[in-house]
């Protein structure tokens, strides 16, 4: 940013940095697959702690797996926090979570360069498996590091091939010492790309993250009988496929009704049996996941949805179950912290906005346990988990400054 006051993140330095890990898993198309505890993730791990170390960072390896890089304070005191995951989804983008690893390392290297001295020590996190893409759940290392997830439960996780997630750990030798606990904690910012469309359709550069959007995912099985295609009218069929169909384009009728508030709903499993091309299907299963950041809204939805899809049901001559798998209520963050975050950015007179997340991140864990914030950046065309995701430098300078910015008021107590 033009005319801005010293100490400021070097936006080269960075940008090379993630050029760097972008090679770790990269595919051919300019993304990466990086899936958590395999080879690549291991090369990911090894750089970063190789870097912190030149450095002079004290860093720490816990018995799941999460890395703990510390600056140390001019005090004993509870830590500042940053951080995100450096796994990625199957095929996925250059830019999410480790972009958030990134910028708080580049924090920790700038507060170096210009000798500056924090009263609370500042911690960078890389935790261990946020994507899930590999071993489900997701946010698995924070999960567990908030005691929302037994240890000896996560390391019996199994992946498609059968490797349990305490033998993948062993594996690439990041088994720490040091137990998963909580610690005493003043705050926690994570930086991350938006990873939707909203900022760099705004002409916004910065996020200012209030909260995420609770979730429920549901999954439905229609049942019919499976009938000659030759042979049944069309209207003496009890097709499950397109009572499916039906179904889909009733959940999206209402997602967009104006009382549903921007509420997401999206079908993204879908499967039929037998699954033949002469054959009339006898069942239909599909999955909903619906997000939003109010939980009455959620609840009368969630009424709405069982009864438009019971009607269609009851039209078609399907039977209908309809299974609620998970329910997350919406994360509301700090006021402390979301208030830094909005003096970081009118210190630098970014163009922003308050604005809630869609996705889920381990910042939202970490909520439970200590004050919490999050800073977006946009990324281009809003595309994410896709090997085409992008950030522009000015963005990505931005969020590394007010990432900056945002530590030292924490760190400092108060003092800008």
């Amino acid at each position: 940013m033009k005319n801005r006051i010293l100490p400021q993140i070097n936006i080269n330095r960075l940008e090379q940095m993630l050029s760097d890990f972008a090679q770790i898993g990269k595919t051919d198309k300019g993304g990466v697959t990086r899936l958590t505890l395999t080879k690549v993730d291991q090369q990911a791990r090894d750089l970063l702690i190789s870097i912190s170390k030149t450095a002079g960072f004290k860093i720490r390896i816990d018995n799941f797996g999460n890395i703990f890089i510390r600056r140390n304070g001019l005090e004993d005191l509870p830590v500042v926090m940053t951080g995100s995951h450096g796994d990625s989804q199957p095929r996925g983008g250059r830019y999410d979570g480790i972009y958030g690893v990134l910028a708080g390392l580049e924090v920790l290297l700038t507060l170096n360069d210009f000798n500056i001295q924090t009263r609370h020590p500042i911690e960078l996190v890389m935790w261990t498996n946020e994507e899930g893409s590999r071993f489900a759940p997701a946010m698995m290392g924070s999960a567990i590091f908030t005691e929302q997830l037994e240890i000896e439960t996560a390391y019996k996780i199994k992946d498609k091939d059968g490797i349990s997630v305490k033998e993948a750990l062993e594996k690439i030798g990041y088994i720490g010492t040091d137990k998963v606990i909580g610690q005493p904690i003043k705050a926690v910012i994570e930086a991350h790309i938006e990873q939707g469309p909203i900022l760099e359709l705004n002409n916004q550069t910065i996020g200012i993250v209030t909260g995420a959007f609770g979730q429920r995912w549901f999954e439905v099985k229609l049942t019919g009988l499976a009938m000659h295609a030759g042979t049944t009218p069309v209207n003496m069929r009890q097709d499950a496929i397109l009572g499916m169909a039906h179904c889909i384009v009733a959940l999206n009728r209402l997602a967009l009704k104006p009382s549903s508030n921007d509420v997401r709903l999206t079908v993204g499993m879908i499967t039929a049996s037998p699954n033949s091309r002469n054959v009339v299907a006898d069942e239909a299963f599909f999955t909903i996941d619906m997000r939003h950041y109010d939980a009455d809204l959620l609840a009368d939805l969630e009424i709405q949805l069982r009864s438009e899809l019971t009607s269609i049901a009851d039209q078609l001559n399907l039977n209908i179950n309809i299974q609620r798998v998970l329910s997350m209520p919406a994360i509301h963050f700090d006021e402390q912290c979301i208030d830094a975050v909005r003096k970081a950015v009118t210190k630098n007179n970014y163009a922003s906005r308050e604005m809630i997340s869609g996705a889920g991140h381990d910042a939202c864990h970490l909520s439970t346990i200590a004050p919490t914030s999050m800073i977006f950046i946009p990324c281009i065309k809003g595309l994410s988990h896709n090997e085409s995701e992008a950030i522009t430098t000015e963005w990505c300078q931005a969020g590394a400054n007010v990432l900056l910015d945002t530590l030292l008021i924490l760190a400092e107590n108060g003092g800008d």
